[in-house]
């Protein structure tokens, strides 16, 4: 069982201390203010970050700048990315190279540029510690746009922000002054990372910046193992998008209401299952971390519609269907990424199986699920387990085991799992008498 795979089936951005709780809420607005340049102006310069997190490679982001509409805001966000001007007033290097993104909130943005403190309490312009709001000519009402951070009125420094939702309740307050135009799945990796207090548990770093002479290759890498569509479906402006932010736009999404009721979720499962069939062909070429990619981000694609729109009971249960395995499948590539099995991957591991164990139900009674067959009831139970022993929580491991053993009978794999597993408690109780046995010996 463990081989599996169809068997794996085939109010303002604070550069301080402030609060920004009341900042949470997002709405969408009007699009096309970020017009191009007017004909016979000079190009619009393009600067870029190579990020790393935790010390991987994660890619680059490169960003066009507004230098027609904000120029001197732009010019001080390029030249930071250069390090041309030397070492500011705080005796650091007036430089984005190896600082921080220090504050991360999911479904609004991210935001780095602190190179003298590195907490949001610091930072400095090419101009002086601060300088005044250009204009706020451009709006916040779209995704992956960049924008001054500040603790007030003219008080821009050099710390910045990616929107990753429109947020116009910021229009008026911080500046727009650029956009993301490559490398929008790298901005969606890093606002996923792991939070405590709006803070990175990872370390996500501007490993190298600079600017990108006109006509220059962006040095973006391509994907060897492209798809055709984003890692997120709110950034696929072709096919899926985010209903709630696209229903609005005349840009991004030039369908009526009615069409986004009547065709979206096949467009969906259309994307999530070629995307599936991507994934279960890198696990067949044993590359499992890709495969495993694949599958979460099919699965975020069917995340688009976690209900219908009305009852259809043969689209959900294909709905379901594809779930399924995809549960089943970034289980199993979890437990193989890693060896030993890292906490991490367990516990993706866990969190899969126990998705998939969740599908069972009455389709008739609810909505999307379905009757779990027992053979599949044991594989969910099956690769829990393993994620389960992997972070040594063995007894947990044991009870889905003797369940699964219930479910299917005679499964080789099954059995040895649990034999194993009981053996690694009894060596644990014995180490443990031993422990205490020489404490009051």
């Amino acid at each position: 069982m463990s081989e599996m795979i169809d068997r794996v089936e085939t109010a303002s951005i604070a550069s301080s201390d402030s609060s920004i709780a009341d900042l949470h809420a997002t709405a969408a607005g009007p699009k096309g203010t970020i017009a191009s340049p007017a004909p016979g102006s000079a190009p619009r310069p393009r600067v870029y970050f190579d990020i790393t997190i935790n010390e991987n490679e994660a890619g680059r982001i490169v960003f066009e700048l507004f230098s027609d509409v904000v120029p001197k805001t732009a010019e001080n966000f390029r030249a930071l990315c250069t390090g041309e001007k030397g070492t500011g007033n705080s005796g650091k290097p007036l430089h984005y190279k190896h600082s921080t993104f220090h504050r991360i909130i999911k479904r609004f943005m991210c935001q780095g540029g602190d190179f003298t403190m590195g907490n949001g309490m610091g930072g400095e312009s090419i101009y002086g510690e601060k300088f005044e709001d250009e204009n706020f000519e451009l709006k916040h009402d779209q995704p992956f746009l960049l924008s001054m951070a500040n603790a007030g009125p003219s008080t821009n420094g050099s710390q910045f922000f990616i929107t990753t939702v429109p947020t116009p309740h910021l229009d008026g307050k911080h500046v727009v002054f650029g956009k993301v135009i490559k490398g929008r799945s790298i901005v969606r990796l890093m606002e996923n990372a792991p939070v405590k207090s709006d803070s990175p548990t990872e370390k996500i770093v501007i490993a190298d910046c600079g600017q990108l002479a006109e006509g220059e290759d962006d040095g973006v890498k391509p994907d060897p193992h492209a798809d055709g569509h984003e890692d997120y479906p709110s950034d696929d402006e072709s096919d899926v998008g985010d209903v709630s932010s696209k229903r609005a736009s005349t840009i991004f999404w030039m369908i009526t209401d009615e069409d986004l009721v009547a065709f979206q979720p096949n467009v969906v499962l259309k994307i999530a299952t070629e995307i599936k069939t991507k994934g279960t062909d890198l696990f067949k070429a044993g590359d499992f971390k890709a495969a495993q990619n694949k599958y979460l981000k099919a699965l975020r694609y069917l995340d688009v519609h976690p209900v219908l729109p009305s009852r259809d009971y043969d689209l959900e249960q294909k709905f379901v269907a594809l779930r399924l395995s995809l549960f089943l499948n970034s289980a199993l590539t979890a437990l193989k990424t890693s060896n030993p099995i890292k906490a991490s991957d367990a516990q993706l591991a866990i969190d899969q199986a126990t998705k998939a164990l969740n599908l069972d139900g009455d389709a008739d009674k609810q909505e999307m699920r379905t009757p779990l067959s027992d053979a599949d009831k044991a594989k969910c139970l099956y690769r829990r387990a393993l994620g389960k022993v992997a972070i040594k929580e063995e007894a947990g491991a044991v009870k889905d085991l003797e369940e699964a053993r219930t479910l299917v009978k005679g499964d080789k794999a099954i059995e040895a799992e649990l034999e194993k597993t009981k053996l690694k408690i009894k060596a644990k109780k014995e180490a443990e008498r031993k422990k205490f046995g020489k404490m009051f010996a």
